[in-house]
This record gives C-alpha cells, structure tokens and sequence, in this order.
C-alpha cells in the first residue's frame, strides 16, 4: 500500500510538472498540479487557504512553517539540528545544510527538501506530509520561496 501511494504521489508530481510545461513561457517556473486524491489523515496543522489550493500565493508564515514546526522542528529545530539543517525559521530553511542548500527558489524540482517529502523519506520519525501539505511546499517553492 505505502509503495502504491508513493508512486501515485509522484505520478502527480510529474504530470503536474509536465502540464505545466507546455503553457509556461521560457524562464517561467512551472507550478505543480493540486493533488486530486483527498488527505490521507485529518491533520490541520496548516491546512490550504483558499488561495493557495486555487494556485494562489503560497504564504511562508502562514502554510509553510506551520507545517515544519509540526513535522520537522523535532530533529531539525533548536535542541536538535540533524545534517545541519534548521527548519524553525524562514533564514534557517534558506541557509540549508552541511550538504548545501535544500531549497532552489522557483525550482520545486530541483530542491533537496521537496525531493525528501515527495519520496516519504522526510520526516523520517512521525507522520508524513499529506499530499496538500507536500502540494503546498511544493508550490511555494515554484513560486520563488519567498520570506512572506
């Protein structure tokens, strides 16, 4: 089951990267796709604004962290920062880590910490991301990473 729901995720991942394709112009970042399978769990750490599930402007403060503070901040926070990676502020999560950086503004493909949340390798204790969660970091990627 947790394979099938793997490759599903990503089968999404990339015909969103490819629909996107065909409509963007040269230099234009291509958005990804909304997930049509609903939540797998009734989390509401950082639930999707209207906005944001239209493919409005993803806000760091409001979406994003929330969803980092409930997932991550255990292994990359204050008391604990694995691999050199924190993830409690928006400076933290753009100095990357001991390995470089973890985030490629408007490249969703290319960010180390999409790749990791996409493939279910992060986090790697306690629940992972639901698809809208992954959706959302996903999009704020694409959409610059910007500190809003």
């Amino acid at each position: 089951m947790k394979a099938r729901y793997v490759k599903a995720l990503i089968f999404i991942f990339i015909i969103g990267l490819l629909s996107g394709c065909g409509s963007q112009s040269a230099g234009t970042p291509a958005s990804v796709s909304q997930p049509t399978n609903p939540p797998l769990s009734a989390d509401t750490a950082a639930p999707a604004t209207q906005a944001a599930a239209q493919g409005g402007t993803v806000s760091f403060v409001n979406e994003v962290l929330p969803i980092l503070k409930s997932r991550c901040v255990n292994c990359h926070g204050a008391d604990r920062v694995e691999k050199g990676l924190g993830l409690q502020t928006y400076h933290d999560v753009m100095a990357g880590s001991e390995n470089g950086p973890v985030v490629t503004s408007g490249k969703a493909v290319d960010s180390k910490l999409v790749q990791l949340i996409v493939n279910q390798k992060m986090p790697k204790r306690g629940p992972k991301l639901t698809p809208p969660q992954v959706q959302l970091i996903t999009n704020w990627v694409n959409q610059g990473a910007l500190n809003n």
